[in-house]
């Protein structure tokens, strides 16, 4: 995104370094993520919008080969280099092999670390350091490609997932919960209506203990009545207490305890099946720890 942003390379190197300090990078099996094919990309997006993002990209490299800017700014927070569009089909495609290898049994879950991350790309619109919806991409994936009926997102980023929540809402094969901080950037989530939506806006300033507390009075009722067969998560981890892109008060053993929740709806449900895909999560210390704790509830370690 250029430099100082918060979306930045060094959020995966903090994941990478944490797993590996810890020694639990031992315990996992990497995958390099593929590319996803153009086709699978439009499960969740217009044609346009995949190729105006395409078409952006060779413009922009026509520009700076002669002298000019190496950045094409989508909105006031987002741009997008030479480099992006790659990036962000590799990030769809983490989370649609990943799909792949735990419908297939390979694998009874993953956690892909990506970037760029994907909850506020919309239908038709990149926003948000977002250009594909990853998850949504995924989801959509499960059900077409290998005939799920019923599925489930669940997103615990401080930021509304308005584009998830664009794509998915009415179809009512699609389960979404989330709690976002508000009001606060984007705009729209406390009003939504559609009937396969569970949305909690929270307060600034709420912690851990009132967080939970919303989930089991409203997310898991809903999750264990619709009972889906499989579970994806928009995993950001932003609504730490250290992460200043928000102002929730969440710790590891929070993210550790929500992850725990969800697990115990996919192994009651959904044979255990869940892919989670990173979202935002900014301070970089707080990023690593919490990702270490989601992937430790996540393979039972």
């Amino acid at each position: 995104m250029g430099a100082g942003h918060p979306e930045c390379p060094e959020r995966l190197d903090a994941i990478a370094s944490r797993l590996l300090t810890t020694g639990l990078v031992d315990a996992l099996e990497l995958r390099q993520a593929p590319q996803a094919p153009l086709v699978d990309l439009e499960l969740a997006h217009g044609r346009m919008h995949v190729a105006a993002l395409r078409g952006l990209t060779d413009n922009l490299r026509e520009e700076i080969e002669a002298g000019g800017p190496t950045h094409a700014q989508i909105d006031p927070d987002t741009s997008l280099n030479i480099h992006t569009w790659e990036a962000a089909l590799s990030a769809a495609g983490a989370a649609i092999a990943a799909t792949d290898a735990v419908i297939g049994g390979e694998l009874e879950n993953a956690f892909c670390a990506v970037r760029p991350p994907g909850h506020h790309a919309c239908r038709d619109k990149a926003m948000g350091f977002c250009f594909f919806n990853n998850v949504a991409i995924a989801a959509r994936y499960a059900l077409e490609r290998h005939g799920l009926k019923r599925v489930a997102i669940v997103d615990f980023d401080v930021h509304h997932g308005n584009g998830t929540e664009n794509i998915i809402a009415g179809d009512q094969r699609i389960l979404m919960v989330s709690f976002f901080q508000h009001p606060f950037y984007p705009e729209g989530g406390a009003r939504s209506q559609a009937s396969n939506l569970v949305n909690l806006p929270v307060p600034a300033y709420t912690k851990g203990a009132q967080v939970r507390e919303l989930i089991e009075a409203h997310w898991l009722p809903r999750l264990n009545a619709y009972r889906p067969e499989m579970v994806f998560i928009s995993a950001g981890f932003d609504a730490h207490r250290a992460d200043d892109m928000g102002q929730m008060g969440l710790v590891e053993a929070d993210y550790a305890w929500i992850t725990r929740q969800i697990k115990a709806v996919a192994q009651r449900h959904s044979k255990g099946r869940i892919v989670s895909c990173l979202e935002g999560g900014y301070n970089l210390d707080a990023l690593g720890l919490s990702v270490e704790s989601h992937i430790r509830a996540l393979a039972a370690l």
